[in-house]
């Protein structure tokens, strides 16, 4: 049994090592893509720093400046449904063209908006041309980049790490200025992506077999991808709590905000990248998955003792979040890119229509149990999905288990 851990250890080994040596030995496109990922990901925690100026400027409550994430993101897990029946349809590279010209015109329109409503409106639109690249993005990446699947979702992990970062960065920046910035300033870098993939994506034929509008839906029927899906949907449910609520309660300016996120942000990348994968070639992703959670739960926990009381306690906390983050952001897409039999492109959807959901509830939810019953509350109410999330994955892990790395 030793020989045999042994050997299993040094094949493990040398499958890390094999993917590490060709990761950055990528076509151009892969870059290109990835790239433009970032920036597409970048929009996620744009909005983070300049939440109190928007609430400020645009005379907006807690709640109503929440629904900037909810609209996005409501409509990004609806389109996700639809991503695959377009992209299956004028190929991979029109989609993703599509999808970022509709985040150019609508992050424009944003910074043009008069009222909270006609944001809250615009970045629904944002959301839509999210879906549509993102969804894609993925399966672009696996299908072109060299070094396999696992290298293909370390490279797309990287990039929603860096543009997570990156996003609340570039809110500060810009926003310390003006609150409209951002929106023009991250328009004018996905114009940007939008011609590095004009140029150097090749074009992507439509797949053989046309996908229907129901096939994401259908394969959530295999017990290992619903398991994962509905596990993913507590977690986001944590993770837009912090992301979308803290920034209320650090009592800083735009540039502090965007300090403190982009600390998170760096801890994303980071362990998707570099942490994520030895730990689940080690221990699996069950064992890795359940024991992020619980320290997650055990962080948000925290968050909610030191909410209203400590602000350097709060900043720390986010930013081991972000480590914890990391590691779950790419064990769950793993879970979702293999283990069921669907085609990728179908099970992302499925799987991202149900997570993303997590993503449009927390923050309006988090903003009313804010304003409602104090600062506390929501992050309480975010360690209680992680609790469901670890009782999801072990009640389904004979689902997950069997397609995880076979460690003896």
């Amino acid at each position: 049994m030793s020989r045999q851990l042994a050997d299993a250890s040094a094949s493990a080994e040398t499958t890390l090592e094999a993917e590490k040596t060709s990761l950055l030995k990528q076509p151009k496109a892969v870059w290109a893509t990835a790239l433009a990922a970032v920036f597409a990901f970048m929009g996620i925690g744009l909005v983070d720093p300049i939440l109190p100026a928007i609430a400020k400027n645009l005379e907006a409550s807690t709640s109503e400046v929440s629904l900037l994430f909810t609209s996005y993101f409501l409509v990004t897990a609806v389109a996700m449904l639809i991503s695959g029946f377009v992209s299956s349809r004028i190929g991979g590279k029109r989609t993703l063209l599509i999808g970022l010209a509709v985040i150019v015109v609508f992050a424009s329109l944003s910074g043009l908006s008069g009222s909270v409503e006609q944001l809250v409106g615009f970045r629904a639109g944002w959301g839509l041309g999210n879906a549509l690249f993102v969804a894609t993005a993925l399966a672009v990446i696996v299908g072109v980049a060299s070094g396999g699947t696992g290298t293909a979702i370390i490279l797309y992990e990287a990039a929603l790490g860096l543009g997570i970062s990156l996003g609340p960065l570039l809110g500060a920046l810009l926003g310390g200025w003006q609150w409209r910035a951002p929106f023009f300033g991250t328009a004018v870098l996905m114009a940007a992506a939008f011609l590095a993939l004009l140029a150097l994506l090749p074009k992507t034929p439509a797949p053989a077999k046309k996908s229907r509008f129901r096939d994401p839906l259908l394969a959530l029927g295999h017990r290992g991808l619903s398991t994962t899906a509905a596990s993913a949907l507590f977690y986001n449910y944590g993770f837009f709590t912090i992301l979308a609520f803290t920034p209320f309660i650090l009592g800083m300016d735009a540039y502090g905000i965007g300090g403190v996120f982009f600390g998170w942000g760096v801890a994303v990348a980071v362990f998707s990248v570099f942490v994520a994968p030895v730990l689940q070639n080690r221990f699996g992703a069950v064992k890795v998955l359940g024991g992020t959670l619980f320290l997650l739960l055990l962080d948000l926990v925290g968050l909610g003792l030191a909410a209203g009381h400590s602000v350097i306690a709060v900043v720390v906390l986010v930013i081991v979040a972000g480590a914890l983050l990391g590691v779950n952001n790419t064990i769950y897409t793993e879970l979702a890119m293999g283990v069921s039999d669907s085609p990728r492109p179908v099970a992302s959807a499925g799987y991202n229509f149900v997570r993303w959901m997590g993503g449009a509830l927390a923050p309006f939810a988090a903003a009313q149990l804010g304003e409602h019953f104090g600062p506390q509350v929501p992050f309480f109410a975010g360690a209680m999905a992680m609790a469901v999330a670890i009782l999801v994955v072990f009640g389904g892990r004979k689902y997950l288990t069997s397609h995880e790395p076979h460690l003896v």
